[in-house]
């Protein structure tokens, strides 16, 4: 019996190949980030350069400043946690010059929280030139709520 081919060992051959095609190979998956940008703005292109060397696909959207700032709000951003470009990420906010180390960080524990900022745009920050011209910066977890606290901090070079 064990040389034999039967229909119902065919229809299973077959559902398993299809299950197989429908998910993508966890070791040639890429995470995706989503960036919504001034399409001005050249820093954030750097940004998103930086995330793709570290394995990530970015799609990126170039939005006016005025659809920008709406789509900040709605989503969240608190107004002083402000930055240049807005990224989603697995459910997450990334707003403005995040280092990659602090995301994996992120996808990694998953903390409740609506996402990770770097205000403004500080200098050495990835994007925002060499870190050896830095001036130092935190990286702030925030949300839910107005929930803000240090994630992790970025010594001046």
């Amino acid at each position: 019996m064990s040389g034999l081919i039967t229909r119902r060992g065919v229809a299973a051959g077959l559902a398993a190949s299809l299950a197989l095609r429908a998910v993508p190979s966890l070791a040639g998956r890429r995470t995706l980030i989503e960036m919504f940008k001034d399409p001005g703005c050249d820093c954030c292109g750097a940004w998103g350069d930086i995330m793709r060397q570290a394995g990530f696909d970015v799609a990126v959207q170039e939005v006016d400043w005025d659809t920008l700032a709406r789509f900040k709000s709605v989503s969240g951003v608190p107004e002083h946690l402000v930055a240049c470009h807005t990224s989603r990420v697995e459910g997450y906010l990334i707003e403005g010059h995040v280092p990659v180390a602090d995301i994996q960080r992120l996808l990694r524990d998953r903390p409740t929280a609506l996402g990770l900022a770097v205000p403004g745009m500080p200098e050495g920050s990835p994007g925002m030139g060499p870190p050896s011209d830095g001036e130092g910066f935190d990286v702030l977890l925030f949300g839910p709520g107005s929930r803000v606290r240090v994630f992790a901090t970025h010594p001046p070079a």
